[in-house]
């Protein structure tokens, strides 16, 4: 009979390791290094990268200036290692698909490693595109239309938020249920396995890796989650403040520009909301207290839908990714 799953880690540090799921893979950033194991037809492959390290107190490193700079930088190493993964995973994971002329026009133009950089800060721009677009540009649309019914500006930014989230989690649940996500979603849940495994100060085995909880609460879908509510915290307060400072705009409520303007403002505020998402996420990491528990409760509750139970080979990707990254100081990683 297989170990009933510990669904409370008993932490002993938190590390700063993190990763992503693959295709038939996962991918580890460490405080040094990179990694990406994929499990194709001949055994696991091992790829490590080492990460660059920012000085401390440069710019980079500033707090909410290093929040837009990570999450920038986190999409980027993403992106890199899933299309990384498509190279590596077996033929029945993949759709082999010939290069259009396109793909070979721009590839002869540019060479094979600039065409790559290319795919890669395509591939990033058009996955935050589609992000804005659904998540935040939808929403700010689908609320502006009761901008001439609903006065008050903190009314109006509510149903903003709450239209947005309704489309967050009716998209996770619909992903998760589709077939080619599920083996991406039991790599997730061993990622979180393997971490919360390592926390505890057990060895890294298959036995002691299953037996830990899928849900960890820094975890990518709980930082989704909080920046929808940050969101609806700083549009508030940021639109009575434009108000305020600049009156004429209530003059023009209700118009189409009016409504451009204010679609136009939030989206600059983006960033901004990131920033503060990643500094309260750096926060609620270091501490485990009541409140903190509470604040991460809702995004644990959504990785149920993110996450799935993984079998024996795929925790021992996750092991192995682990490995890895680890620092050579011990406890360099402390988070």
């Amino acid at each position: 009979m297989a170990k009933k799953e510990t669904q409370c880690c008993n932490e002993k540090f938190k590390t700063s390791i993190g990763g992503q799921a693959l295709i038939e893979g996962i991918m580890m950033r460490g405080p040094e290094k990179d990694a990406v194991v994929v499990l194709g037809k001949d055994g696991m492959t091992l790829e490590v990268t080492p990460r660059k390290i920012r000085k401390k107190g440069s710019f980079a490193t500033w707090p909410l200036i290093r929040g837009a700079v990570n999450f920038f930088d986190s999409q980027v190493v993403g992106v890199k290692a899933l299309m990384r993964s498509a190279d590596l995973a077996p033929e029945e994971y993949t759709e082999e698909e010939q290069p259009s002329k396109l793909d070979l026009w721009l590839e002869k133009k540019l060479g094979n490693e600039k065409f790559q950089q290319f795919l890669v800060g395509f591939a990033v721009f058009l996955g935050l595109a589609m992000s804005i677009g659904l998540f935040f540009l939808l929403p700010m649309i689908v609320s502006s239309l009761f901008d001439g019914i609903v006065t008050s500006n903190l009314l109006l930014t509510l149903l903003e938020g709450l239209v947005r989230m309704v489309i967050f989690m009716a998209y996770m649940i619909l992903v998760s249920r589709m077939k080619e996500m599920k083996r991406v979603f039991a790599y997730h849940g061993a990622e979180h396995k393997t971490i919360r495994c390592y926390e505890a100060g057990l060895p890294l085995t298959v036995e002691n890796v299953r037996a830990q909880t899928r849900l960890h609460p820094r975890c990518g879908t709980s930082f989704l989650l909080v920046v929808m509510v940050i969101s609806i915290l700083v549009f508030s307060v940021a639109s009575s403040l434009l108000l305020s400072v600049v009156p004429a705009l209530a003059a023009i409520r209700g118009t189409i520009g009016y409504k451009l303007i204010m679609i136009a403002f939030k989206l600059l505020l983006l960033p901004l909301i990131v920033a503060i998402t990643y500094e309260i996420n750096r926060w609620a990491g270091r501490h485990d207290n009541g409140f903190t528990r509470i604040l991460t409760a809702p995004g644990m509750w959504m990785q149920n839908f993110t996450t799935n139970e993984p079998d024996d080979s795929m925790i021992e990707v996750g092991i192995a990714a682990v490995k890895a990254v680890l620092p050579e100081e011990e406890g360099a990683d402390r988070w």
